[in-house]
C-alpha cells in the first residue's frame, strides 16, 4: 500500500484489505433501476415500509449523554475495543455509501426513499462510532475512506444476498451483547453498549427491506445456482465472523462472554430469522457444522502465530494451515441444506413491526384517530 503520512494510524489501519476487513462495495445500479417490483404485487409492501423507515423511530436515540466524557484510559481491552470500533465503523459508513449511490441511480420513487433512509440510519450509526473514537483519541477519517479505500464489485444479487445477511448478523450480534449486558452491568466497559438495543433494530429493519427486495424477484432465491450462492454467502458471513472473534477471545472475555458460545448463538439466531426469505439455510445443529468451524479457527491461530515468527519454514507451515482452512469450509459447504418449510420459517421479530396486510392504512388512520 501507498504510503500515507499524513493519516492518523487508524485511518491507515481501516484502508487495509484482507480477507477478513469490512469492505466497501460497488454494482451495477443499473440493473437494479431495472427491477420491476410490482410484477410479483409486493409495491403495496414496499410501501408499507417506506412508511415505516420514515417515521425514523430512532432519530432522538443516538444522543450522548455525561457517561461518554468518562476517563478511558485505564478501561480493560482498550485496544481491542478500539478495533471493535474502527470495524464497526467502516461496516456502517460502508453501507452509507452503498445507499446513497442508489439514491442516486435509482429512479422508483419508492425505492430512492427507503434507500434514502437507510442511508440516514447507517450514517448515523457510523458518526456516533465515530465520535466515540475521538473520546478515546482516536481518529479516523470517514472523508478519506470514501475517496481511497478500495470498492469490490459485486453483481447485484450478491448485493442483496451479502448485505442481507450483514444487516440480520448485525442485529443478531448486538442484539445478543445487549441482553447479557442486560443482565450483567458490571461487564459494561464502555456506555456505548447501552445504545445496541434500537441500534439493532434499525439493522432488523434493513434487512426486512432486503428480504422484499428478494421475494420480489424469486428467481434469485428459486434457481438452482442462486441457491449454491446463498448458502456461499450464509457459510461466508459465519465463517468470517467465527475467525474475527476467535481472534479477539480478550474482547468478549473483557465482556463477560465466551467468544465460542456467543458466535454459535449469534448464528443459529441469524441462520433461524434467514428462513423468512432463503428456501434453504445451513445445517447449523450438525455436530460437523461447529466441529469444521472450530478446526478451522484453530488453523487460523496456528497460522498467524507462525507468520508473526516469520521464516521460511515457519511461513511454509501456515500456508498449510490456511489451505487446511479453506477445505474445512470446503467439507461445512458440502454438509446436506437444511431446507425451509413452512412450519419452521420466521415469523418475524415479537413486538416488531411487521407488514399487516392491504389495508395497513386504513389501520394506521384508525390508530391515529
Amino acid at each position: 500500500m501507498e504510503q500515507m503520512p499524513d493519516l492518523s494510524v487508524t485511518t491507515r489501519h481501516a484502508l487495509q484489505e484482507a480477507i477478513l476487513t469490512p469492505r466497501f462495495y460497488t454494482t451495477d445500479f443499473k440493473a437494479i433501476d431495472a427491477l420491476d417490483i410490482d410484477r410479483n404485487g409486493l409495491r403495496d409492501e414496499f410501501e408499507w415500509i417506506r412508511e415505516e423507515f420514515e417515521r425514523d423511530y430512532n432519530r432522538n436515540h443516538f444522543k450522548r449523554n455525561e457517561e461518554f466524557l468518562a476517563n478511558f484510559d485505564d478501561m480493560p481491552v482498550r485496544q481491542l475495543f478500539i478495533e471493535f470500533l474502527e470495524r464497526s465503523c467502516t461496516a456502517e459508513f460502508s453501507g452509507c455509501i452503498l445507499y446513497a449511490e442508489m439514491v442516486k441511480h435509482l429512479k422508483d420513487p419508492t425505492m430512492r426513499a427507503i434507500f434514502r433512509c437507510m442511508s440516514r440510519d447507517e450514517g448515523r450509526h457510523a458518526g456516533f462510532l465515530n465520535k466515540t473514537m475521538a473520546d478515546l483519541n482516536v481518529a479516523l477519517d470517514l472523508s478519506v475512506l470514501q475517496k481511497r479505500k478500495k470498492y469490490t464489485y459485486f453483481q447485484p444479487k450478491f448485493i442483496f444476498y451479502t448485505v442481507y445477511l450483514s444487516e440480520k448478523i448485525g442485529y443478531s450480534r448486538y442484539i445478543h451483547i445487549y441482553r447479557h449486558l442486560e443482565k450483567h452491568p458490571e461487564n459494561i466497559i464502555h456506555p456505548i453498549f447501552k445504545w445496541f438495543e434500537q441500534w439493532c433494530n434499525d439493522e432488523y429493519r434493513h434487512g426486512e427491506f432486503f428480504s422484499m427486495l428478494m421475494r420480489s424477484q424469486p428467481e434469485l432465491l428459486n434457481r438452482p445456482a442462486n441457491r449454491r450462492w446463498i448458502r456461499f454467502f450464509l457459510l461466508a458471513v459465519y465463517a468470517t465472523m467465527y475467525l474475527n472473534d476467535c481472534r479477539r477471545a480478550d474482547f468478549y472475555r473483557a465482556l463477560g462472554l465466551d467468544w465460542r458460545t456467543y458466535d454459535q448463538d449469534v448464528i443459529r439466531l441469524c441462520n433461524r430469522i434467514a428462513t423468512q426469505v432463503y428456501p434453504e439455510t445451513l445445517p447449523v445443529d450438525d455436530p460437523r457444522f461447529f466441529r469444521h468451524l472450530d478446526k478451522a479457527a484453530e488453523y487460523d491461530a496456528r497460522a498467524n502465530e507462525l507468520a508473526n515468527r516469520g521464516g521460511t519454514v515457519n511461513q511454509a507451515q501456515a500456508a498449510r494451515l490456511r489451505a487446511g482452512i479453506v477445505l474445512r469450509l470446503l467439507a461445512t459447504y458440502r454438509l446436506p441444506p437444511l431446507p425451509t418449510r413452512e412450519a419452521t420459517k420466521w415469523r418475524g421479530l415479537e413486538g416488531f413491526p411487521n407488514y399487516p396486510g392491504p389495508d395497513w392504512r386504513a389501520r394506521r388512520v384508525a390508530a391515529a384517530d
